[in-house]
Order: C-alpha cells, then structure tokens, then sequence
C-alpha cells in the first residue's frame, strides 16, 4: 500500500511490516521544511504503533537531503526558527531510540539536518559520490553531535563539524559514519535481507536491546534531554536569524 502525505512531500510506502519513507522534494534537494519535519515525524511516530519492523528513509531525485530549508528565511523569527530546530531534534531522537531497524538510503548529499538524519539511523547505507557536511556550527547552531561523535569519535565528529567541509562516500565508510555503500541495483536485495534480520527480534527486545547498547534506558533518556538542551542553548542566543542569513550570504559567494 502506498500513502502521499502532505501534499506529496512525504512518500510513504508499506509493505508488510516495511516502511519505506521517501522525502519528495527534489527541486529543493529534499530541504526540510516546516510541513516536511512534521510530516516525517507523524510518519515516524505511526511506525512505533502500526508494526513496522524496519524503517527505511530515502530522498527522491539527485540528493538525500540537503538540511533545513532557509529558503523562506525573511519570513522567519529567532523564536519560530528555535521551534523549527526544536521539530528536528525531535524527529531525530524519535528515529534513533527507535524500537525498530532504521536504515537511511543516501545518494548525493546529505548536508545539516539531513546528514543528521542519516547518522539518528542504526544503519547508514551510501551510494557511490554520495557526501556529507556538518555546517551548524558556522551559525552557532549545536545539532546532532553527540550521535556523530558516537559514529565517527570525538575528535573527528569535531573536526568535521568545525570544518563544515563536505565528507565523501569513502571517507564517511571508513569512519564509521556509513554503514554500507550498495550499488542502486543490489539495494531491494539488501533491504530484503534486512528486513528478515529485523523481523528475529520484537519490538519489546529492539528497544532494550538499543537501551542496553546505549547505557540503559536512564542513559537514553539522559543523552536526549542533553542533546535538547546543548540544542536550545545554542540556538536561543539573540541574532539566530541573523547568523543564519549572514551563513546562507557567504555561502553564495
């Protein structure tokens, strides 16, 4: 069965107890919008309640997901924006406490949020040419560290975040940020075993296993109230619309 939801900027196909999530903006490279964040994160949340096994999360056209739509910035408040960023953190710790196998299909870039997005999975599967980057920080923004530094360790998760510079496919594999990279004809194949794997163990056993991994259900709920917080920290200093136009100035020249 195949569901549109919002107005096609969210495809969400299931398959038996496969999800498959597809962000449908492709003339915008997948950015996440206001609609889109809420759309993904009312599709997450139903996965928790319909009996999805294995959730996979793709983005439709040239790239995964190009990070947060500053395209209508003018339009914006540092308090509308704090509760854009607020969404996504959100949605991110929705899809990585998940108690369910998660996979992120990335081709293109996957920049920001989106690359955040990509990392909140349990698996992480690349095309080739695919890339990633870590720009927050250039307009003091603090998203998804922690899960990053998990993947790839502190010093390189800081390095890449400081540096804002683009990560390719082979260097993400082999940092750990990139669990796999898969050829687009072998992916159904590799879903398919994935799925299987998913399917051993309930939903009960995925969560304490994820919990146990993590430290404990304490420690997971601990790690996500410091994540919100380092979050809106940093993103309530005064001038965050400002910083981020300043951001989006520098980066067209």
């Amino acid at each position: 069965m195949t569901v549109t939801a919002a107005q096609g900027i969210l495809l969400a196909d299931r398959q038996g107890d496969v999800t498959r999530l597809t962000l449908n903006r492709p003339g915008r490279g997948n950015a996440l919008s206001a609609e889109l964040v809420t759309a993904l994160a009312a599709a997450v949340d139903a996965c928790y309640l319909d009996g999805t096994r294995l959730l996979a999360i793709e983005g439709a056209g040239e790239h995964f997901c190009t990070g947060f739509d500053l395209g209508d910035l003018d339009s914006e408040s540092d308090d509308s924006l704090l509760a854009r960023f607020v969404r996504v953190e959100l949605l991110l710790q929705s899809v990585h406490d998940a108690p369910f196998a998660t996979v992120a299909l990335v081709q293109g870039r996957a920049m920001g949020a989106g690359a955040d997005l990509v990392a909140a999975c349990e698996q992480r599967w690349i095309a080739q040419g695919s890339s990633f980057a870590f720009p927050g920080a250039a307009f003091g923004l603090v998203l998804g560290s922690a899960r990053l530094a998990r993947l790839v360790g502190t010093a390189r998760a800081r390095e890449w975040i400081a540096a804002g510079r683009a990560v390719r496919a082979d260097d993400a594999l082999a940092a750990g940020l990139a669990s796999r990279m898969i050829p687009a004809e072998e992916r159904a194949a590799a879903l398919a075993g994935l799925a299987e794997r998913a399917r051993r163990l309930d939903a009960p056993t995925q969560a304490a296993i994820q919990a146990a991994t993590l430290g404990g259900q304490a420690a997971v709920v601990a790690a996500g109230a410091a994540q919100l917080s380092e979050l809106v920290r940093s993103a309530a200093r005064p001038g965050l619309r400002a910083r981020i136009a300043a951001y989006r100035e520098a980066s067209r020249r």
